[in-house]
């Protein structure tokens, strides 16, 4: 990626790499790249894409690299230069890597993959490839039904990666040492456990669009079942995990717990397709947070659960963390809790550092419709606990509802307000304020559920449904929030779709579909086009199915039987429960009970958890001194925005373990004063810092601890203490010395243009920003001014370098928007009050 295109985006960060964790190998037998169809900072969150860039670099012969969809400021000057899309970490094209393997997480990021795919350079149908091709292979939660997607992939990964993916990168390396053909390549794959080949079945259709038969073309290959890891003990966890600059939708360490769940909620498709529940060990999870918090500076952890409050051990394992962490200021979340589960207990602990806000999710208002769904919640529990967040000090809670669920009627929407009315007055009736956002989002039947057979409400039905809510929520002063209709007709689609909307995805890239997920970019009337243009309508995949209808994924095996889904589905026609399968096998076929059977830790067998040391830094209390710091940032840190700056600092004093000082308050932050920003794409040999740390603890010491951990392009020059009520940076710095490199064709004449503008009494200057003039005078802030062959260099007071050298030349500032500028010296108003005065050697 060129480095002058990351300064024409809106976050250079997304493209930079260079991350902390990140690893470059080179010349390894097997090139892996993880590709996530969705733009970095929701890639970046994704605990599976870690997971498995650390599994494949922990082997000596592969290599995994990262690729995530570019934004359209980015796709803009992709196409406009002609440049291929590639890795982070080596700027590997993904044409050149033998395995591309995509994250399929979401029905609405598929216009991505394809996007990507183009963008590479990459043939978008299988059957177009050549020999020379990389593997295009796809997993997660939508491969569970991956028919839509069928004719532009290889392969798929149905289940657990952790295991299967150096399978799968082994069969390549010895594919490839063989020197074998591609179809001899998908031959070997589908040997192993959870691959899926597509192209090694046929599907027919009859006259009405139903799927007539699903036709394997080889006898051994009739029927693929999923993989299964057997253990979540001993499973590979990234604990030295790649730390983005940027903040991302999940920035903190995010840690496994258990995985599955043994509810049986029959809307939930993970529910089933992560079947049977298997539990960390607490102690394996101390272990982990420990060093995951030590490699990464993070100041959250979130316990990663189907439901948390389920895992055996939550009570004992929270307090653990707490008595850990809580005196380091580390935070604990839980991103699903289910109502039942929730005790004081935990809700004290969990506010013990700040308060990270709190989800319910009844989905369903009435007591009638949560038993059609089983979702096993009462109402009076749910006011109990709505009740103790609100006396823990939680001011909000959020509450999270499906509309459009088999057999809702009026009734059970008139039941969804009532409800939250209620939890609006246990807040209220304590005096802790009682705000509640209501949630919404339609019903899209899915894959592997008891209501895979539903029918899904339309587009009409879905907006009247949410005009009623909106109208009555209001009246009792509700907050709410909805999904776009539009957005649930379309993964509606998807979700349950056949491989005939190959084509509408095909006509759909062609008129520029990407980021459907994203409502800025999401375009209905193009999608319409593209359904129309295919031959195919979207209702179809809406409507109800028969129990005698085959299916798009019946030839995919998840583990349960079909007969306990279409028995699960009878039961909620009745309102008959099926029991939590802690207490009781209730035979959904996923277990063998010897090698894969349920593994849970229970609380009284685990005994009392080791508590280790806090480090325990100190708030703004106590000794304390301050310490400048002199730092540079160079080479591709300078796209580095100010504020990504700050936090970069932030993990980095943390993982060096500096005994930095905080603020007070109820969200405390480190004690650092940075000097003016830069700005982004400005190199500087001169940018400064002031910290307060712990007295005694040495300037040199802080300077080799962040160096230490500092990623390429940033490092510590100069650390020494200052006096604690010295003068702040922005105070006492008085003017900058920059040098601005012109390009040799625009730099002809320059020591000339330098005179002229030194002879000037005055060089008036005006600059739009934010909506607002800004105007001050150039040669009355310019200090120094000289030109040497293609550079200026100048020292100025106010202003920015390109604006002197562009008023210097008579050019514009977008003409020398390619110039490079280094900030070179810091000049400081009075050197006395700085203890000497700290420049940086000349360039």
């Amino acid at each position: 990626m060129s480095d002058l295109n990351l300064l024409k985006v809106e976050k250079p960060a997304r493209y930079m790499g260079g991350e902390m964790g990140a690893v470059r190998k080179d010349g390894a037998e097997v090139r892996f790249v993880l590709a996530f169809p969705d733009v970095y900072e929701v890639g970046m969150s994704h605990l599976g894409l870690k997971i498995l860039y650390s599994v494949l670099n922990d082997v000596s012969w592969a290599s995994a690299e990262r690729a995530y969809a570019p934004w359209p400021d980015m796709e803009e000057l992709l196409r406009r230069d002609r440049i291929q899309l590639s890795t982070l970490e080596t700027g590997l094209p993904l044409a050149q890597a033998d395995i591309v393997g995509f994250t399929l997480q979401y029905e609405l990021s598929y216009s991505n993959i394809l996007n990507m795919l183009e963008l590479a350079g990459i043939p978008l149908l299988a059957s177009e490839r050549g020999e020379d091709a990389p593997l295009i292979l796809g997993g997660g939660p939508c491969a569970y039904n991956p028919e839509p997607l069928a004719e532009f992939f290889d392969a798929f990964l149905i289940g657990d990666g952790e295991e299967a993916v150096l399978e799968i990168a082994s069969v390549v390396r010895e594919w490839k040492r063989d020197g074998g053909l591609r179809s001899e390549l998908l031959e070997r794959l589908a040997a192993i456990q959870g691959v899926y080949i597509p192209s090694f079945f046929n599907v027919e259709y009859d006259g009405e669009g139903r799927i007539a038969g699903i036709l394997p073309l080889r006898d051994d290959y009739r029927r693929v079942r999923r993989r299964f890891l057997t253990r979540l003990d001993g499973a590979p966890y990234p604990a030295a995990p790649v730390v983005p600059f940027l903040k991302t939708v999940h920035d903190r360490v995010s840690l496994e717990i258990s995985r599955g769940c043994t509810r049986g909620c029959r809307f939930c498709q993970a529910g089933y397709i992560y079947r049977p529940v298997r539990e960390r060990s607490p102690r394996t999870v101390l272990q982990l947070v420990e060093e995951a918090l030590r490699n990464s500076g993070y100041e959250e952890i979130s316990l990663l659960s189907l439901s948390a409050g389920d895992y055996g051990c939550i009570a004992p394992l929270l307090k653990a963390l707490m008595a850990r962490h809580a005196d380091d200021r580390i935070a604990v979340s839980f991103p699903s809790l289910r109502v039942g589960t929730l005790t004081k207990e935990l809700v004290e602990e969990v506010k013990r550092v700040r308060k990270t806000g709190f989800t319910l999710a009844p989905e369903a208002g009435s007591e009638r419709l949560r038993r059609v769904i089983n979702k096993g919640i009462e109402e009076e529990n749910l006011l109990r606990s709505a009740a103790e967040v609100y006396g823990a000090g939680w001011r909000m809670i959020k509450l999270y509802f499906m509309i459009g669920l088999p057999t809702e009627t009026r009734e059970d929407l008139l039941a969804l307000i009532e409800l939250a009315r209620k939890v609006k007055l246990e807040g209220k009736r304590l005096g802790k304020g009682g705000d509640v956002n209501v949630a919404v989002s339609t019903f899209v039947p899915k894959a592997h559920t008891p209501f895979q057979w539903e029918a899904q409400i339309s587009f009409e039905e879905t907006l009247e449904r949410q005009r009623f809510l909106r109208q009555e929520l209001k009246r009792h002063r509700l907050n709410f929030k909805w999904q776009d209709a539009s957005l649930s007709v379309m993964e509606g689609v998807f979700a349950r779709g056949d491989r005939r909307l190959g084509r509408v995805l095909l006509e759909a890239r062609r008129l520029g579909c990407r980021f459907d997920g994203w409502g800025e970019h999401f375009s209905m009337s193009k999608w319409q086009e593209a359904f129309a243009t295919a031959g195919v309508d979207p209702a179809f995949y809406h409507r109800q199915r028969g129990f005698d209808e085959i299916l798009p994924w019946d030839h995919l095996d998840c583990g349960v039987s079909s007969e306990y889904l279409r028995a699960e589905r009878e039961k909620a026609g009745v309102e008959a429960v099926t029991p939590d399968c802690r207490t009781g096998c209730t035979g959904c076929g996923v277990c063998n009970f010897t090698d894969l059977k349920m593994l849970v830790h229970d609380a009284d067998a685990a005994g009392e958890l080791p508590a280790a040391v806090s480090k325990a830094a100190p708030l703004s209390t106590g000794e304390r001194q301050r310490v400048r710091l002199r730092f540079t940032k160079t080479g591709r840190m300078r796209y580095l925005s100010h504020l990504e700056m700050i936090a970069l600092f932030g993990r980095a004093v943390s993982r060096a373990d500096i005994p930095v000082m905080f603020s007070q308050g109820f969200h405390p932050h480190p004690k650092f004063s940075f000097a003016t920003a830069l700005s982004v794409g400005v190199e500087s040999y001169a940018e400064y810092m002031d910290m307060e740390v712990a007295a005694g603890f040495p300037p040199q010491l802080v300077m080799q601890g962040l160096n230490d951990v500092l990623p390429e392009g940033v490092m510590v020059a100069e650390a020494e203490e200052i006096p604690l009520r010295a003068q702040s940076l922005s105070v006492i710095i008085n003017a900058v010395r920059y040098k601005v490199t012109l390009p040799p064709h625009l730099a002809a004449g320059l020591p000339g243009q330098a005179a002229r503008f030194l002879s000037l009494d005055s060089c008036s200057y005006r600059r739009e920003k934010k909506g607002k003039t800004q105007e001050f005078d150039l040669r009355h802030e310019l200090v120094e001014l000289k030109a040497s062959g293609p550079v200026l260099e100048m020292v100025v007071r106010r202003g920015k370098p390109v604006e002197y050298a562009a008023a210097v030349t008579g050019l514009t500032v977008a003409e020398l928007s390619e110039s490079p500028v280094e900030k070179v010296e810091v000049i400081f108003a009075s050197p006395e009050e700085t203890h000497n005065e700290m420049c940086a050697p000349s360039i």
